[in-house]
This record gives structure tokens, sequence and C-alpha cells, in this order.
């Protein structure tokens, strides 16, 4: 008896928080019981899986990415998933993953993927870097000599695997003007390199196809094994790949201020819908009722 009421109260109370937050636009049109289907799912499991990018979904965009902190309260939100002992989180970043690490007060340390998937930061402290082949290193090289060549230096961004061209911050038409001045080189560079050029909110990568975060979603999903619940969280159009990976095994969530055009099921707008969720994410994870009694029969 206990039992029927304790689930029909808990399916009410996910109703609710569920349609007050689809009347607010949060969830794309016919998606909702794919969020609702979710949450069941990580109140029952013993663990699930939570990926999530860090710019743009869990901290605003900053031109200096040292001062890219989380939105006030998500941190302390994922302290708290971490803290029930049934969520693995993991961040996969397109920054260098040792670059995140002081901008994530939580004990003990995510798992962190860095540089789209190239690195992978264990909670402790081992770095494993998938190698680059001979094709991708000498493009890369040719890459970033057409930025000398044409003293863009300081708009670029030199990682392991890539190079990035900045222009957040910059007046739209100067955007555009460097933007044009890039592409017009980049792109023939990548039809006959096999690297991949990819757009993204305020510039431009151009980067290995070794692996992208599709990959390193898939190799997590397969760790968790089938059936446990999973979601990915992302903002920008490199996390397209890993919505597409979790499709059929998870959820995929976009988190920016607009939506646009996107292979996810859910739309957030941050910061108040994100935190929204991960409160949502943490309730589930905490004990039930049902959960509660057989400890206190056990215990008798």
């Amino acid at each position: 008896m206990v039992t029927a009421i304790w689930r029909n109260f808990a399916a009410a109370w996910l109703r609710h928080r569920l349609t007050r937050k689809n009347a607010g636009g949060w969830v794309i049109p016919g998606k909702r019981n794919r969020i609702e289907a979710l949450l069941r799912a990580v109140s029952a499991a013993p663990e699930s899986l939570l990926m999530l990018d860090y710019d743009g979904t869990l901290a605003a965009f900053c031109c200096d990415p040292e001062l890219a902190a989380p939105y006030a309260g998500v941190l302390s939100l994922l302290q708290a998933i971490v803290d029930t002992g049934r969520t693995r989180l993991v961040i996969i970043s397109g920054r260098d993953a040792r670059d995140v690490v002081p901008l994530l007060e939580i004990t003990p340390r995510p798992e962190i993927w860095g540089l789209h998937g190239l690195q992978r930061l264990t909670p402790d402290g081992i770095l494993d870097v998938t190698p680059l082949g001979t094709r991708t290193l000498a493009a890369l090289v040719e890459a970033r000599g057409i930025l000398r060549k044409q003293e863009l230096q300081a708009t670029a961004e030199f990682k392991i695997g890539s190079v990035a061209v900045h222009w957040r911050g910059m007046e739209e038409k100067q955007a555009e003007a460097l933007r044009r001045r890039v592409l017009t080189h980049w792109h023939p560079l990548a039809e006959t390199s096999g690297l991949h050029l990819l757009e993204f909110d305020g510039g431009v990568e151009i980067r290995g196809p070794e692996v992208d975060k599709g990959d390193a979603v898939l190799t997590l999903l397969r760790e968790m094994g089938p059936g446990a619940p999973a979601a990915y969280l992302g903002d920008d159009t490199t996390d397209e790949h890993a919505f597409e990976a979790i499709e059929g095994n998870g959820l995929s969530v976009l988190v920016r201020p607009e939506w646009r055009k996107t292979a996810a099921d859910v739309w957030l707008r941050p910061p108040d819908e994100l935190r929204d969720f991960l409160a949502d994410w943490l309730e589930a994870c905490k004990p039930s009722m049902d959960d509660n009694m057989s400890s206190m029969m056990v215990n008798k």
C-alpha cells in the first residue's frame, strides 16, 4: 500500500516538474516523455552516466578561458550528484583536459575527456592521448603555416590535434572578414588532407579525423554496459557527434540561450533550466521511500 502511494506521488511530482518546464519551451515538441523515462531509469538504476561539455554548457563563454567559471549553483549540484554514489560524471570538452581541472572544484575529480575526445584524463591523473597519423600532423603544420603567412597567430589557438581561430568579442564585420580569410585557405586544405573543418560559436577549428566527442560517448556507453541510463549535455556544433552517438542509448540535451537546429532531444536555456535539470537528476538519485523501508527491514 505504501509502495503504491509513493509511486503515485513520485509520478505526479515528476509530471508537475516536466509540465511546468515544458510550458517554458525547453522541451522540443514530442520529446517530453524521453525526459520522464530517463529520470525514472536513473531513479531505478544502481549507476547512471552523466556526460557534459564545459564551455557554453556548464559555464558561459568568456574571452579569457581561465575565467570561465561554472554558472552559480552548478558545481554544488554536480558535487551533490557525485556524493550520491549513483552517477558516473564525465566532462567531454574541446579544451585540453588539464585546463579544465582548475575550474572544477568537485571531489573526487571527475573523468575529463579533452580536445574533443583525443585526451582522456582519469580521476587519478593518468592522461591517455590518441596518437595522430602522419598525414594529420603534416596537414596541421600546413594549417598553422597559413595563419603565420596571414599574420593571424594572435587570433589562433594551437592544440594537440587541431588549430582554432577565434573571433568572439569582435565586431560583426571584423569577425566575418576574419572568417572569410581563414576559410578561403582552410577549405581546400581540409578537402585534400582529410582534416575536419568545423565552425563553432565564435570561431572555426580544423582538426584531425582520428576521434571526436561521439567516439568518447560510445566508449563510455560500452563501459557502462547495456541499459545504463545516460545523458549528454552540450551547446555547440562540436557536440553534434555526441548527440548522434547517444541516440537510442540515452538522452541528448542542447544547452544554449537560443534554439538552433540540432540532433538533440531536449533544449535547455542556461543557467536556470540547466540547474533545474541537474536538480531533477539529483532528486532521482536520492534513495526512494522503498529503499529506506528495505534498509529498515534489513537493520531489524
